[in-house]
């Protein structure tokens, strides 16, 4: 999020942030043991994480991102490629993807989390859809036109936050908005669909689930994400 990005470094106001988006993630960074799998996968299996703090783990290490603790559970033996960046929206996404080195590439599963900087940057729901429409058919297409692996997650309710200073009342509503619109468009395009934004809500209650900058997810939220989403994505590729 724009403005979500320096706050979180700052508590004042969202930039520019710290982690940048790349198209392949340090090696020195390892995955757990696969001995150790809950849901094991083909470990050769490759895995592109499209997205922007949420995806990159804004204010957590980088092993402790939802994409990473997925390739963990799942046994792969790769890092996952990563295209996203703090602060980014739709647009931002589209355009690192069309100037990254991964445009004819094609991986074996991808997940899609984008749009709460749209939102929070007061863009308008409908150009936010015809934007997801299209990094929708361009996760498609890096899934091998497989639409059953792709995988879209919903928006956090950044709202029950610190950051938003309660202010859900409004910010909720909005965030509902916009994953209606992710939503009814991925089922519409025939890939799969996990709303972690009930998950997210928990927040408002248990601080444990926030990062330390006190607006994005801690490791334990997205260790709550991915016992859902590992699940879902072992079942498609084992299929």
């Amino acid at each position: 999020m724009k403005i979500i990005c320096s706050v979180l470094l700052t508590l004042s106001a969202l930039s520019g942030c710290a982690k940048k988006n790349v198209a392949s993630v340090p090696a020195e960074i390892k995955l757990t043991d696969t001995s150790k799998v809950a849901y094991k996968v083909n470990g050769s299996s490759t895995y592109l994480a499209l997205g922007d703090s949420y995806t990159i783990g804004e204010s957590v290490a980088l092993s402790q991102s939802f994409p990473y603790q997925l390739s963990s559970l799942l046994g792969l033996q790769a890092n996952p490629t990563i295209i996203a960046t703090t602060g980014w929206t739709t647009s931002n996404l589209i355009y690192a993807i069309s100037n990254s080195n991964i445009t004819n590439k094609t991986y074996d599963f991808v997940t899609l989390l984008i749009g709460v900087n749209d939102q929070y940057q007061g863009m308008n729901v409908d150009d936010y859809r015809t934007r997801f429409k299209q990094l929708l058919q361009t996760a498609i297409t890096f899934a091998k036109g497989d639409r059953t692996r792709v995988f879209v997650l919903s928006i956090p309710d950044y709202g029950v936050t610190p950051f938003a200073n309660r202010d859900d009342s409004r910010i909720g509503p909005e965030i509902d908005n916009f994953n209606y619109v992710n939503r009814s468009e991925s089922s519409f395009a025939g890939v799969n669909y996990l709303d972690i934004t009930g998950i997210s809500k928990q927040a408002a209650t248990d601080a444990s689930l926030i990062a330390p900058d006190g607006l994005h997810p801690s490791a334990k939220m997205y260790a709550l994400w991915v016992q859902q989403l590992a699940p879902m994505v072992a079942a498609r590729l084992n299929k």
